[in-house]
């Protein structure tokens, strides 16, 4: 197939890369569909303006321009692979590789220029991924084996503190030793994020200081939910002498979908027992007239089935309410109040599956 001039304007008109021409004086006269594709202005809001319309400055468009007229980027009126900025409509800084000439008339006048610029956005990923890569790769081998150690060194502390507690009330201690996995838990997380933004090439960053941005690793947003119907209809009371715990309480769990009645107390809680029946009780630990293991107790006996969980802000159980608990039968107890409520939810969820 012939390649005519009229062949050749349609391979350029419909070219993906940004082809922009412009007069003597700068003045936009040609703009092509890939222009329009990457900067999103239409042809109609380009023609005719001055060619640092799609440059972030006049100085970045003076620039590409002194870069032609110089011998220095492929020959004197030529620039190749010349790397600027332009500007796109919703004012994202699109990086590009300019190749272009400047034309001249028959009397050897500029007479303006035509150049073929390449956007670099996926490119430029492609090699920041390839470096994370090698990041990831690092950090899991650097990383991953001393962590190993730690939760080794966390199971035999573990042993010792049952070991050396005997009869003695260790909770604190072993919700502690709890974080610690936790902690490690997160750490591999992340790491185990890194990989898959690699494998699926593809990240996200975050505002950090100032105009300074950072990759986000954070995996609370890809963490499994605990899905609404999971929760849909679970009736649950909830013990505490502060109504501020209670409200806020209320107010998660029945945007999850659960029936939520509230009690100020133990003595509260049996009555309310007494009237209507629940799939689950969340309690405090320590109340007035009556303490979450006397309150556990009372349940156990009324209702053996009904499964308890306990919260605490404190870490030291001087009453030894959580260990004669547990002794008793109880197995939950989320400590650290406010409750987190993914923590929260995944706990009432294993409650009311038992």
């Amino acid at each position: 197939m012939a390649l005519n001039r009229e062949r050749l304007e349609q391979l350029v008109a419909r070219s993906t890369d940004i082809v922009v021409g412009t007069d003597g004086g700068g003045t936009v006269v040609y703009y092509n569909d890939g222009a329009k594709k990457s900067l999103g202005y239409t042809a109609e809001e380009v023609l005719g303006t001055y060619v640092a319309h799609v440059y972030p400055s006049l100085d970045e468009a003076k620039r590409v321009m002194k870069a032609m007229q110089s011998p220095d980027h492929g020959g004197k009126g030529i620039v190749e692979n010349f790397r600027t900025t332009f500007l796109s409509k919703n004012g994202e800084r699109i990086p590009v590789a300019i190749s272009g000439t400047i034309i001249h008339d028959e009397r050897g006048h500029e007479d303006g220029t035509i150049g073929f610029a390449k956007d670099l956005r996926e490119i430029l990923l492609k090699d920041q991924l390839a470096t994370l890569g090698e990041v990831a790769v690092g950090l899991s081998h650097e990383i991953n084996n001393p962590l190993a150690v730690i939760l080794n060194q966390v199971e035999l502390l573990e042993r010792d503190i049952e070991r050396l507690a005997g009869d003695s009330d260790a909770s604190v201690e072993e919700e502690r030793l709890d974080a610690v996995r936790r902690e490690i838990s997160r750490i591999s997380e992340i790491l185990t994020r890194l990989g898959e933004m690699v494998r699926e090439e593809s990240y996200e960053t975050i505002d950090y200081i100032g105009p300074t941005r950072m990759i986000d690793l954070r995996t609370d947003r890809r963490r499994k939910r605990v899905p609404e119907q999971e929760l849909r209809g679970v009736r649950v009371l909830v013990v505490d002498d502060d109504l501020g715990i209670c409200r806020s309480l209320r107010e998660i769990l029945e945007s999850d979908g659960c029936q939520v009645e509230v009690a100020g107390d133990g003595i509260a809680a049996l009555a309310a027992l007494s009237r209507l029946s629940f799939d689950v009780v969340l309690t405090d630990v320590v109340m007035p007239n009556m303490d979450g293991y006397q309150l556990y107790t009372a349940i156990q006996e009324r209702r053996p089935d009904l499964p308890v969980l306990m919260m605490t802000a404190f870490h030291y159980d001087k009453d030894h309410i959580i260990k004669r608990s547990r002794m008793a039968g109880l197995e939950t107890v989320i400590f650290k109040k406010p409750v987190d409520p993914d923590r929260l939810r995944r706990a009432l969820v294993e409650a009311v599956k038992e």
